[in-house]
């Protein structure tokens, strides 16, 4: 909760320090006389920065820091919003408003000097409190990190050498014959949290079948208090003594009980309970989180051996700690877990082999003994000479990752992934091209799957035969300490040369003991470039099969490699990872796996094998098979999910009102269920990983409802107006925002969306996985960040908001929307579904993003008041069918920086517009025309385009529009009833302008004056059809980057191409014109097309490609519509040559062959670099598409629309990934599955 609060409290604070540092608030503190306020403010606020970068840095959870983070965060919101409030409300005022100007002032300056006491008293706190403790902190945190780091990494790995091994659960350590008291201390490579979900799942277990006469779990408190400890203890007993008697009194609570008992009960009578319970019963104590022994040698004097069998269960987050809690010779087991990137290790007494059923059937003792100097040896050891390692490949087969890898996994835990571990085999064992050692890098999110999968392969057969000479595989842990891992790595291979020798040499119990101790304590007093030239040493010469398990940076992959001396070249290194450009950095892009969530039949297959054990045919249970559904939903593929909840399951009733319970109440379970808390904890890491700026920007995706298919465009745009980013040497903020994105995909906190396939940017959409999304919005409620308005929502928020969410299942009124809401802090209003007239108020003075995107019902006179939200920077009212025009009051909304109208009816834009010097980014227009207005258009009679017969075509239509409700709804395609004034709105700006002026639906027309919005780097769709006024106004654009336009004509297209070769920043154009000719013989008076051209569009009749596409050398994306290309061959040709061509769209009708030809054939050595095809009716006569040995040699992704074409030729793609059909029959669905059934890569084969 403290990083989030830190992160959020930074990110908040650089947007405030880049406003007041700038020339306009210096200009407004001038005009207000409040320069020394504002001057110190501004130096304070960057004082609390620098703090909270120290305290982001130190990790230090203290609640006190907390509260002072979200004071200064709610200080520096108040001082952003008053500099850029007053800075509108008192810029260039006229004449007549100098009255109240000179009031304004008044207020402003007052309010300054209120901020400033504001800022001088949180700052005090921090001095007051000694809250960041600097650099010495800093230095003691690492130290402490650094010995637990050392304990965990090094001192392990010689336990898990000599034997091959099978996981056993921690209920068969308690429950091994004996009764003796026994100590079982757990430690777990990821701290005391992982361990903590195995450890409490056994112990309700033991309760529920009451094993013991007596129960307690006990967290260690620091620093430990005997008295507290014991007391503790005791009220757990007393609880289990009434419940069982059942004494529990009418009218009082169990808890009322005991405490009332507790209280009466004197210190000495307590300790004479406790001694009668743990003398004559049997008892379970589980003590949570023992950080040093000394409280181990203290608390174990309360435990008397009754000889009953009583069990003690220690959980440490050090592995020193857990082999120090046992008696002299220990034995190491490593515990069966639920698909956790984690390795649990049990450590307890020896115990006999005759005694005990701790392994499976047919094989070998998971066990390893630590002496009672902590030096590590086999147990078969210790019983006799046997000779270690007689079958050498037995040996091999235990080699460890990290001291931690034991035995194949079941075979259902890799249910989905057999793919990617024959993958990785093929390359591991792969002799082709090896000059120099081969790294495959594994990524993905958390509980994906990776270190599970990785342990598979290291321990399969295919890869003991290969006989590598030297194999390792380690954990890297937190924090990262080149000298640890070094010494971890050293001690895996001269431990394999020792298991490696003893395959031919016997030895007894002596040697082993020796080789443990001197390597341990050798390798102990090694520095960095001793572990280096030891590592070179033991390298040399060898083929070397290395993994690296958990890389979190590239500077540690630098950092290690730079430290291996010179592989050879049949030598492996298998990196896993959660960031895309970690493994595109160790790793080429044949080389780097990714692994994504597991198909919806994968998932069910292996959620029905954990839930229903040995009968896993969910078909038994139909009336589970909805709730399934929804569960599954929710994990969304993701394997730890899917195994944590089935396992949960599994012990519950298999009923559809426990399953529905969990259902809905998940995000509760998530943070109150032992049991389910490995899902988040897991989850979270990724989470905790982030730096700051990410954080914030991955809690805003918290606006979004759940399954939201989230536009990489609306993001981005979002983040920048509410200042996420800002401009870094030139470099424009929506760019910054931009790296922000696609880094969150990297790091898979957030998914590519599966529609995302036409973007020149590869990634065009994203959605949250929906237990990603249950992290978000918790953490954002703790910061009081986003508040959702919806259904069954606690109507009461803790502080002030910031965004507002309204979803379409709220159905509250107006008083409830504003007494649950502080609306005037409100920065962010998104609104899903239908929309309500008072969802915007006057008291939204701070408003940066209204989001309407889609919303049903909003008509014109909703935005009557907008030109009063003079703050706002983003408004979309994309998709809202009911807009017709925009209100003349957009021209007060000054810091406006983008404008999204597209897929609505508006047609032309106001004239105040041009007032907007902020407009960035202004996409209008729509795609596609109505039906019904084509229909009208085509049989209106030529003398009905007379201006008399338009004026009576006028009153007769809204005549019978009015009366006739089906007819205009349907004409209209409104989302409900339209009334009077919405027709009369759909006939004066949409339907007359259209037949009157003969205006293009799919653009806008834009007034005169445009060309001052010199800021505009996106612009469309522009109708230029009206004249070359716009043609001029866009030869002005100098920083336009993306210009869509329709209208393009014989008179106008000279001008355009001339226009066209002035913007040299021009990265993505798209040019439509409608009928004929369209667009033929327009653009061949391109003679300079821009250079930086990305991005290319065409949809009208062009007949023949312009020979100018042919020397784009960076274009990336090509998408032709209606084109009606006459020769087929030399078009596939000349864009076939293209080098950096990524992304290839053939839409309906893109060819009219003149020869008529059935088939469009993609020849070799064309396209080298595309890597997504789309098809859809690229012409009427082609009945086959065939792809020839050669052709398209990267191509991952073919999507096939329609019943166009029959394809041939899917096994000459070497590529190819996968193949997305829509609208297709069975019959050409398993003719496609028959092809591809074929194809080496077995590519998967999808239905839209």
């Amino acid at each position: 909760m403290e990083a989030t609060a830190v992160s959020v409290g930074k990110a908040v604070l650089d947007g405030v320090l880049g406003y007041a540092k700038s020339a306009i608030a210096d200009e407004v503190a001038w005009q207000l006389g409040v320069q020394c306020d504002q001057a110190f403010i501004r130096d304070e606020l960057q004082m609390m920065q620098a703090f909270l970068m120290a305290a982001h840095e130190e990790r230090d959870g203290h609640r006190v820091i907390i509260t002072w983070v979200k004071q200064v965060r709610d200080v520096a919101y108040d001082v952003e919003d008053c500099l850029q409030y007053f800075a509108v409300r008192l810029g260039k005022p006229s004449w007549w408003r100098i009255p109240c100007t000179l009031l304004d002032r008044r207020h402003v300056a007052k309010q300054m000097k209120e901020l400033r006491a504001k800022v001088e008293d949180v700052s005090q706190r921090n001095m007051r409190y000694r809250l960041i403790k600097g650099s010495d902190t800093k230095t003691a945190t690492s130290t402490r990190q650094y010995s637990i780091a050392g304990a965990t990494m090094f001192g392990m790995e010689e336990a898990w050498r000599l034997q091959d091994k099978a996981k056993l659960d921690l209920s068969q350590l308690i429950n091994m014959e004996g009764m003796d008291l026994k100590v079982i201390a757990v430690w777990g490579t990821s701290g005391v949290l992982g361990q903590t979900a195995v450890i409490k799942r056994v112990y309700n277990d033991m309760k529920t079948t009451k094993r013991f006469g007596c129960y307690a779990w006990i967290r260690i408190m620091h620093p430990f208090s005997p008295s507290e400890f014991l007391q503790c203890i005791m009220r757990q007993f007393y609880v289990e003594y009434l419940e069982e008697a059942g004494k529990t009194q009418e009218k009082t609570t169990l808890g009322a009980q005991v405490l009332k008992k507790m209280g009466m009960i004197k210190q000495n009578a307590l300790v004479a309970e406790f001694n009668k319970h743990v003398n004559e019963k049997s008892y379970l104590i589980v003590l949570n989180d023992l950080s040093n022994i000394e409280e181990w040698d203290w608390i174990k004097t309360y435990f008397p051996n009754n000889k009953k069998g009583s069990r003690i269960i220690v959980s440490t987050g050090q592995a020193e700690i857990a082999s120090l809690c046992t008696e002299q010779d220990c034995v190491v087991y490593e515990l069966k877990q639920s698909f956790v990137d984690q390795d649990i290790f049990a450590f307890c007494d020896e115990v006999s082999q005759s005694r005990t059923n701790l392994t499976r059937p047919g094989s070998n003792s998971n066990e390893a003994r630590i002496d009672t100097d902590n030096s590590v040896v086999a147990n078969d050891e210790i019983t006799g000479n046997q000779s270690v390692g007689a079958n050498d490949e037995v040996v091999r087969r235990g080699l460890t990752c990290g001291g931690t890898i034991a035995g194949a996994l079941e075979e259902s835990q890799l249910i989905g992934r057999k793919k990617e571990k024959s993958e990785i085999i093929s390359l591991i064992i792969s002799s082709q091209d090896d000059r120099q050692h081969r790294v495959i890098s594994v990524w993905g999110m958390g509980g994906i799957g990776k270190t599970m999968l990785v342990k598979e392969v290291y321990q399969s057969q295919e890869l003991i035969d290969c006989m590598f000479d030297k194999r390792a595989c380690v954990t890297v842990t937190r924090p990262f300490i080149l000298e640890e891992f070094l010494k971890s790595l050293v001690m895996q291979l001269k431990t394999d040369s020792f298991v490696s020798k003893q395959g031919t040499e016997s030895s007894n119990k002596k040697d082993n003991i020796d080789f443990w101790r001197g390597t341990r304590k050798a390798i102990e007093s090694m520095r960095i470039e001793e572990l280096k030239k030891e590592l070179s040493r033991l390298l040399e010469g060898k083929r070397c099969l290395i993994v690296l398990d958990d890389l979190s940076s590239t500077v540690e992959w630098d950092l290690i490699i730079q430290s291996f001396p010179t592989l050879e070249d049949m030598s492996r290194i298998i990196v896993t990872t959660r960031e895309e450009n970690i493994a595109k950095h160790c790793s080429n892009n044949q080389e780097n796996i990714m692994l994504k969530v597991l198909e919806d039949n994968d998932a069910l297959d292996l959620f029905t094998k954990k839930v229903f054990k040995g009968a896993p045919d969910l078909d038994k249970h139909p009336e589970l098979i909805k709730e399934a559904k929804l569960i599954l939903k929710k994990c969304n593929g993701l394997p730890l999910a899917i195994v944590t909840i089935g396992g949960f399951l599994a012990k519950q009733p298999k009923t559809p009102m426990e399953w529905r319970k969990l259902n809905e109440h998940i995000s509760a379970e998530l943070e109150i269920n032992s049991e389910l808390e490995m899902i988040k904890n897991v989850l979270i890491q990724s989470y905790d990983g982030l730096p700051y700026h990410l954080k914030h920007c991955f809690l805003y995706l918290s606006i979004f409802s759940e399954d939201y298919n989230i536009s990489r465009r609306r993001l981005v745009h979002r983040w920048t107006a509410e200042g996420y980013s800002s401009e870094v040497r030139g470099k424009p903020m929506e760019v910054i925002a931009d790296s922000y994105f696609m880094e969150l995909i990297d790091r898979s906190m957030i998914l590519p969306s599966q529609q995302s396939v036409s973007s020149r940017k590869g990634i065009d959409s994203c959605k949250v996985h929906d237990l990603m999304r249950e992290i978000s919005i918790s953490k954002s409620v703790e910061e009081n960040l986003v508040f959702r308005l919806e259904a069954g929502c606690s109507l009461e928020t803790q502080g002030i908001v910031r965004h507002l969410t309204i979803n379409s299942n709220w159905e509250g009124d107006k008083g409830e929307f504003e007494s649950t809401v502080n609306l005037s802090r409100i920065r962010s209003l998104t609104v899903y579904g239908k929309w309500r007239k008072f969802f915007i108020s006057e008291k939204m003075s701070l408003l940066r993003v209204l989001d309407l995107e889609n919303t049903i019902g909003l008509s014109d006179r909703h935005l009557e008041r907008i030109g009063r939200l003079l703050l706002l920077k983003y408004l979309s009212l994309r998709g809202c069918k009911g807009i017709f025009r925009l209100p003349d009051s957009l021209g007060n909304l000054k810091q406006l920086q983008t404008l999204d109208i597209a897929y609505t009816r508006i047609i032309k834009l106001p004239k105040t517009i041009i007032k907007l010097r902020k407009l960035q980014y202004i996409r209008a227009g729509r795609l596609g025309i109505s039906d019904s207005y084509k229909e009208l258009v085509e049989d209106l009679p030529k003398l009905a385009q007379a201006k008399l017969c338009l004026l009576a075509l006028r009153s007769m239509g809204c005549c019978v529009l009015c009366r006739t409700s089906q007819h205009r709804k349907k004409l209209m395609r409104a989302d409900q009833d339209p009334d009077r004034r919405d027709i009369c709105a759909y006939c004066c700006y949409s339907m007359l302008p259209i037949l009157t002026r003969r205006l293009n639906p799919c653009g806008v027309v834009v007034p005169r004056g445009f060309s001052k919005l010199r800021a505009l780097h996106t612009l469309g769709v522009v109708d230029i059809a009206g004249g070359m006024t716009i043609l001029k106004d866009i030869r002005g654009f100098t920083r336009l980057r993306k210009l869509a336009v329709t209208g393009v004509n014989k008179k106008n297209c000279q001008e355009f191409c001339s226009a066209l070769a002035d913007l040299s920043s021009m990265e993505s154009l798209s040019l439509h014109s409608e009928g004929k000719p369209g667009l033929h013989g327009c653009l061949d008076g391109v003679s300079s097309p821009p250079e930086n051209l990305q991005g290319l569009k065409l949809v009208g009749n062009l007949v023949e490609l312009p020979g100018w596409i042919g020397r784009l050398q960076n274009l990336v994306k090509l998408k032709l519509h209606n084109t009606w290309l006459t020769d087929m061959d030399a078009t596939i040709q000349i864009i076939g040559k293209l080098p950096n061509l990524a992304i290839l769209g053939l839409w309906t009708k893109s060819f009219h062959d003149e020869l008529r030809l059935p088939h469009l054939t993609f020849h070799p050595e064309a396209f080298l670099s595309l890597m997504v095809l789309e098809l859809d009716y690229v012409d009427n006569e082609v009945r086959l598409v065939e792809f020839e040995e050669g052709a398209m040699p990267k191509l991952e992704l073919l999507l096939l629309k329609e019943e166009s074409h029959w394809i041939r030729g899917l096994s000459s793609l070497p590529s190819l990934k996968e193949v997305q059909l829509q609208g297709h029959e069975e019959s050409f669905v398993d003719a496609m599955q028959a092809q591809l059934s074929t194809h080496p890569k077995k590519p998967v084969l999808k239905r839209l």
